[in-house]
């Protein structure tokens, strides 16, 4: 190989930034849902004190990491994983909600059991809940890694910068887009192939609101597509399979897609 090149490399190495591999920071994510929920985990805790050494564990693990980043040096990273778990009980508290609407909105989900170990709406919710606290504690990074970790087991592609509310229900769930200004209200549906997106993807909108509103109790059927900043989709509407949006519709709205198909008729096999 030419030197050049070579060297090339070799100054790339030098001005590499320093994160844990991403395997320990999703490892840290899945032992706090473990944690907070025992049918993701083969043991259980026997004591209150148990439990809060655990916790401890997690908070002193979470600086390590944010530490051994370079990216979140700026961070007071025992102050920001000391506020993190301040925020647990409340991140705890909405993902059960996320579970009963699972729950409720799936008639095939029969446990809380099946839905928590089993659903993969669920866990890629879990891990976007954890990143979207840390973006409010204004983590850098980590984040997008705990997001992009889960979009890799499930398909399920939601921006932890996104605002979501209560009782949010993944049905399926792959090849949802969730982007990164989205703002989702409460008992929300989403079905398999959803986008939310933007309209341009233009680098200069990088600060600006580029993807859709969708207000509370709105379903959203399989393969929908849902453009731009402006978009807000009323409360109470139903969004059909295949529909493209780009303009915002009025609460209590029905959208459908009306296709054009014609079956022909086999003819009879001759005798």
């Amino acid at each position: 190989m030419k030197q050049e090149f070579l060297r090339h490399i070799l100054e790339k190495q030098k001005d590499a930034q320093a994160v844990p591999p991403n395997d320990l920071i999703a490892e840290w994510a899945l032992k706090l849902v473990a944690l907070l929920f025992p049918e993701r985990s083969d043991t259980v805790s026997t004591s209150v004190e148990e439990i809060e050494n655990n916790f401890t564990t997690l908070e002193v693990q979470l600086g390590r990491i944010l530490n051994a980043t370079t990216a979140c040096q700026e961070c007071n990273a025992a102050e920001k994983a000391k506020r993190f778990f301040q925020l647990v009980p409340g991140l705890y508290r909405v993902l059960n909600t996320d579970i009963e609407a699972l729950l409720d909105g799936d008639p095939a989900a029969r446990t809380r059991f099946e839905v928590i170990r089993a659903y993969p709406g669920f866990y890629a919710i879990s891990f976007y809940r954890i990143a979207h606290a840390l973006v409010r504690l204004e983590v850098p990074l980590l984040p997008r890694i705990i997001t992009e970790y889960a979009h890799s087991k499930t398909g399920i592609d939601i921006h932890p910068g996104a605002i979501i509310g209560e009782y949010f229900f993944i049905d399926h769930g792959t090849g949802i887009v969730v982007g990164e200004t989205c703002i989702i209200g409460d008992h929300v549906k989403l079905y398999q192939g959803v986008t939310l997106g933007a309209l341009s993807v233009d680098k200069s909108m990088a600060h600006i609101k580029r993807h859709p509103t969708v207000e509370d109790h709105v379903i959203i059927y399989s393969g929908a597509t849902i453009l731009g900043g402006e978009t807000v989709i009323g409360h109470h509407s139903i969004i059909g399979g295949n529909v493209w949006l780009t303009k915002s519709i009025p609460p209590c709205s029905t959208v459908y897609h009306r296709p054009d198909i014609e079956v022909v008729a086999a003819m009879e096999e001759k005798q």
